[in-house]
């Protein structure tokens, strides 16, 4: 056992947000510690570290142990660099280098002849000094600095910048370098995939499968806990219950016990109903006895304690409210939501993208995937107007009403209460407006908080009832899942999947792109790709393109399409998406339409027959074919259906 929480209180003032902690840790266990925003797991952490000491109750830490906090906050001294502060987790290692070099320039100037002494007690510390350097990896500190960063994407160009000069998502990555360098005996992660992109999440959770210490790691990613956790402990009303599994089977088990919790409090409650009788009975009898008869009310004191010392069950609460998002819209769009037309973006010698070309049509749902830095954020700048492409245009469809949520933090020097920032944004009524709020679970006197003090799940809540306000049917969300619990993500994906309008959101979360969007853009080595389907087969294609690029012998000519990176979609043609093909008859269009699908079709059939399943070469050079077919069918079904709309309107 390496930590016990037995019956751990802590207040807040006259809050209390922790009333009755109890659970058990052991050695290497990986736990994912989940609950609401607001019900106490940062400050179960920071007890956990020490920071801060329960009311009652006693948290027991096995001696010696190292425990490791990734603070929300990262601090450093002014001048600092990045890699300065990667180092810190190998102070004592590069102390004794500093001695050991110290020593080395003494040896160099001492005699062993003429003082034996003095060379001997300065070699003997050398060697000791030397041996416990090699001992703590001392000759690997660059090689374990430099494997660690770059796994959690700190390219290493941001080694020399200053730290103070660093974002709070680039801070918090850095942070958590820092952690998993310095290897503690027990590793508290507070949402540690929160400004992480997709490839460090997946070099995380490997990371921390193969880390031999104990992990307990705050997270409201659903992937992740089912990927690295083998334990849950959800914090509830106070009160922690542990459940030996990972997220996918908390669910099922939660589920079980409530209900059988349920099922155990009603017959507990019939019970009590008719051992209450029964006193009640009992009491009556002895006082209509002439005379009264105290057997009937021994008896009746003797029910009544065993009522009082009875443990009571307490009712589950088997649905518990959440976030009320209903978004709807005022009107549709056009068929066409957003164009892009072969856009390219460049800052000075880097370059984001080039050749951006798709349609996003009404009703259809996208989500902006790619590494930090890669211009997920530029692109929908550019798609809202407020940045311009260095070549190629970007426009919205007709009647399009945009709901943009940015990925903003919550404003430090915000000092208007939640009621009247939401009233200014609203423009309604202060009984209206306290109704609505009290759907985004701002209740009685939370609606006087300052927007300035609120948590980054107040905030997004807050934004999204403005949101869901202005009732637009074109929404553009940047990481709107960041700072949200799962109950909460879980109601926005309810919504975004009864909402009747478009959808382009950048994310992060697997889950939730998974859940909700059928389209995939992609920005990735400078490269825009357009690909229909979810994540996950989104992730089997990118593992069949590997494994095909890996198939094909060197030297032979031949390579997949879009080598360098997926490209499962066709690039608009080089005279523009508009004006791509003359003008023609519905049956001309179908004709050649037809013919494309019928070139397909060949292709399909030839790379199925048997002969060619076992050769490489020809499968790559098919689907190599297959490609452009595809490219070409899906530039056809886009031209017809742009004159098509042209016509209507």
């Amino acid at each position: 056992m390496i930590i016990s929480c037995q019956n751990v209180q802590k207040y807040h003032g006259a809050q209390l947000v922790l009333s009755d902690i109890t659970f058990d840790i052991r050695q290497g266990e990986k736990i994912g510690l989940i609950g609401r925003n607001g019900c106490g797991k940062t400050t179960l952490f920071r007890l956990l570290s020490g920071e801060e000491r329960p009311d009652q109750g006693q948290i027991s830490i096995r001696r010696g142990s190292v425990v490791g906090l990734l603070a929300q906050i990262q601090e450093a001294e002014t001048r600092d660099t990045v890699y300065t502060v990667l180092q810190r987790s190998f102070a004592e290692p590069l102390a004794w280098q500093s001695r050991l070099r110290e020593l080395e320039q003494q040896m160099s100037g001492l005699d062993a002849g003429t003082d034996e002494a003095a060379w001997n007690r300065v070699l003997k510390e050398y060697g000791v000094l030397q041996e416990k350097f090699e001992a703590a990896g001392g000759y690997e500190i660059d090689a374990s600095i430099q494997r660690v960063a770059s796994g959690l994407g700190i390219a290493g160009s941001q080694y020399e910048r200053e730290f103070a000069s660093l974002s709070g998502g680039e801070k918090t990555k850095v942070g958590l370098a820092e952690l998993l360098l310095r290897r503690p005996d027990v590793l508290l992660l507070d949402e540690p995939t929160n400004h992480l992109d997709m490839g460090a999440i997946e070099w995380l959770e490997q990371y921390l499968l193969a880390y031999d210490g104990t992990v307990l790691a705050i997270s409201h990613d659903r992937y992740f806990l089912d990927a690295v956790v083998k334990k849950v402990v959800e914090i509830e009303d106070g009160e922690a219950i542990t459940y030996h599994t990972n997220y996918s089977g908390y669910q099922v088990e939660k589920e079980t016990r409530l209900l059988q919790q349920f099922a155990d409090y009603q017959e507990q409650q019939k019970k009590i109903k008719q051992m209450q009788e029964s006193i009640k009975r009992l009491i009556e009898w002895g006082n209509r006895s002439n005379p009264p008869n105290p057997s009937f009310h021994r008896r009746a004191a003797s029910m009544q304690k065993a009522l009082d010392r009875m443990v009571k069950i307490k009712r589950p609460v088997l649905e518990r409210k959440a976030m009320d998002l209903q978004l709807q819209q005022e009107d549709r769009t056009g068929n066409q939501a957003v164009i892009l037309d072969r856009i390219s973006k460049s800052y000075g010698s880097r370059t984001l993208f080039t050749g951006a070309s798709d349609i996003l049509r009404y009703g259809e749902t996208a989500a902006l995937i790619g590494g930090n830095g890669a211009g997920k954020s530029t692109l929908l700048r550019m798609i809202l107007g407020q940045e311009t492409p260095d070549s190629g245009s970007c426009m919205l469809g007709s009647r399009a009403a945009v709901g943009y949520l940015a990925q903003e933090a919550v404003p430090e020097d915000g000092k208007l209460s939640v009621l009247r920032y939401f009233r200014e944004e609203a423009g309604m009524e202060e009984g209206e407006a306290r109704g609505q709020l009290a759907r985004f679970l701002f209740y009685g006197s939370d609606v006087f908080k300052t927007i300035g003090g609120l948590s980054g799940g107040e905030w997004t809540r807050l934004r999204f009832a403005v949101l869901m306000h202005r009732r637009p049917n074109l929404l553009i969300l940047d990481e709107p899942t960041n700072h949200l619990d799962i109950d909460s993500r879980e109601a926005l994906e309810e919504a975004l999947e009864e909402f009747p309008g478009t959808v382009l959101a950048v994310s992060h979360d697997r889950y939730f792109i998974n859940r909700c969007f059928g389209k995939l853009w992609a920005i990735e080595d400078g490269r825009f790709h357009a690909f229909n389907g979810n994540y996950e087969y989104y992730k089997e294609k990118q593992a069949e393109q590997a494994a095909a690029v890996s198939s094909v012998p060197a030297g032979n000519g031949i390579l997949p399409a879009g080598k360098g990176g997926l490209q499962y979609h066709a690039q608009a043609p080089a005279n523009g998406i508009a004006s791509s093909r003359k003008q023609r008859s519905a049956i001309a269009w179908e004709q050649e339409i037809a013919a494309a699908e019928e070139r397909l079709g060949r292709i399909d059939a030839e790379m199925l027959a048997p002969g060619i399943a076992s050769d490489a070469v020809k499968l790559a050079e098919l689907q190599h074919t297959r490609d452009t077919a595809q490219a070409e069918l899906d530039e056809l079904y886009t031209a017809w259906m742009d004159e098509a709309e042209q016509k209507c309107f």
